[in-house]
């Protein structure tokens, strides 16, 4: 390359953009179908990093309400898609208690603890009836997890979960379908069959996890009692005391539920405790398996594009053997003629790539303004898209440069 000169490449290079553009023009059908092929790759790769990019941020964002230094203690954690776990060791631990919620929440190290567990169930409001929405029963904090906004009445107390009072907050999505038009605080509801009175309106933060569906919270003493689900799904997340670190605060929770297990000294804790970044680290991994579908999708449209390239690439040459030959005859080296029809490979599978940037552009807006996923771009998949397009016009446009690189220039001059 150091044969051709500074400015002999930039000359050569634009020169090669207009001959890719000129075979764009004279071989139409052609062209598109490379276009295509490369389009739909990166079109595939920005659609999906946008998206997953999205749901990432909606994940850290339900993870950062609970603060820095909570976190989760579970009968079981598990990350990656399991098929079959009948017979797991898991299961034969003994479920999270209430009892064990109040022990932790007793320790020196911690502020507040959070218990949830949900069912669904049937709602209904005079002859208005939701069949099989979502019903939480938490803890009064419930509103530091959920990061919700309450805008009307009051959240539940203390007092309400001792009493097992039938109290319940709903979203401003069961007011729309269950109250439209009334005054949603005083009203009773049926939920698990029983008169629960509404205390509040909250309204869900913006985002992924933002509630397009009716949701209904009522305290998790009277969810105990009314409900009837799972009970070997209770979470519960532990908020340490100020200037207490999470390691600490988690030690402190390890020794408390080991005492309360019987555990000696060498058996494995019958029970998890799951940092936040622990939660995103697991999540991250499931997501980098749908990246390498990705990447499996946007390849076959990049092999596609990439035959059409090796086509037109050689229909270039062949018409231009002539050209050649007079190139070489006055002095044109086999690197200058390799340069020249690589950067019109290049330049064939970059517009493709910007097409398919566009693609995914659009897509990323619809995604964004039109679901409850707040699509965003990001630039390493704009610069992976458009670094992917190139080399898959330079490594497809290969042989053809080398084939025009390496004519005789006797034979390229008598070629009709």
């Amino acid at each position: 390359m150091s044969s051709l000169g500074r400015g002999n490449v930039l000359a050569r290079g634009f020169e090669g953009v207009v001959l890719a553009i000129d075979a764009v023009r004279a071989n139409k059908t052609r062209a598109s179908l490379t276009i295509l092929g490369i389009a739909i790759g990166v079109m595939v790769v920005i659609a999906m990093a946008s998206t997953i990019t999205g749901i990432q941020r909606s994940v850290s964002d339900v993870v950062s309400r609970a603060g820095p230094t909570s976190f989760y203690v579970m009968r079981h954690y598990q990350t990656g898609i399991v098929f079959d776990d009948r017979d797991a060791a898991w299961r034969h631990r003994p479920r999270i208690s209430r009892d064990e919620a109040e022990l932790i929440r007793t320790l020196p190290g911690v502020a507040d603890v959070n218990v949830s567990e949900n069912a669904s169930s049937s709602v209904s409001y005079r002859s208005t009836n939701l069949s099989s929405v979502n019903v939480s029963g938490m803890d009064s904090p419930w509103l530091k997890v959920g990061g919700g906004t309450l805008i009307e009445g009051r959240n539940f107390t203390p007092v309400d979960e001792a009493a097992l009072s039938y109290v319940v907050v709903i979203n401003d999505k069961a007011a729309e379908l269950l109250l439209a038009g009334l005054d949603p605080i005083g009203k009773v509801l049926r939920i698990f069959g029983l008169p629960f009175t509404v205390v509040g309106v909250y309204q869900d933060p913006s985002g992924l996890f933002s509630q397009s569906s009716p949701r209904f919270i009522v305290p998790h003493t009277t969810f105990v009692k009314s409900a009837d689900y799972d009970r070997g799904a209770m979470q519960i997340i532990v908020f340490p005391q100020p200037g207490v670190s999470q390691p600490e605060a988690m030690d402190q929770v390890t020794t408390a539920l080991r005492i309360r297990r019987g555990l000696k000294p060498g058996d494995d804790n019958s029970f998890d405790l799951v940092s936040g970044d622990k939660l995103l680290e697991g999540f991250n991994s499931i997501t980098s398996g749908f990246f390498l579908v990705m990447l499996a999708l946007s390849s076959v449209g990049l092999m596609v594009g990439g035959v059409g390239v090796v086509a037109i690439m050689m229909i270039s040459v062949t018409e231009r053997t002539r050209e050649i030959g007079v190139r070489k005859a006055l002095g044109a080296t086999h690197g200058e003629i390799l340069f020249q029809f690589l950067v019109e490979a290049a330049t064939l599978t970059l517009i493709g790539g910007i097409c398919g940037l566009i693609l995914g552009a659009i897509i990323a807006y619809a995604v964004n303004h039109f679901t409850p996923i707040p699509a965003a771009i990001p630039l390493w998949s704009v610069a992976a898209a458009m670094l992917a397009s190139a080399v898959t016009g330079i490594f497809f446009g290969l042989y053809p440069a080398n084939k025009a690189a390496g004519l005789d220039p006797v034979d390229a001059l008598r070629y009709e």
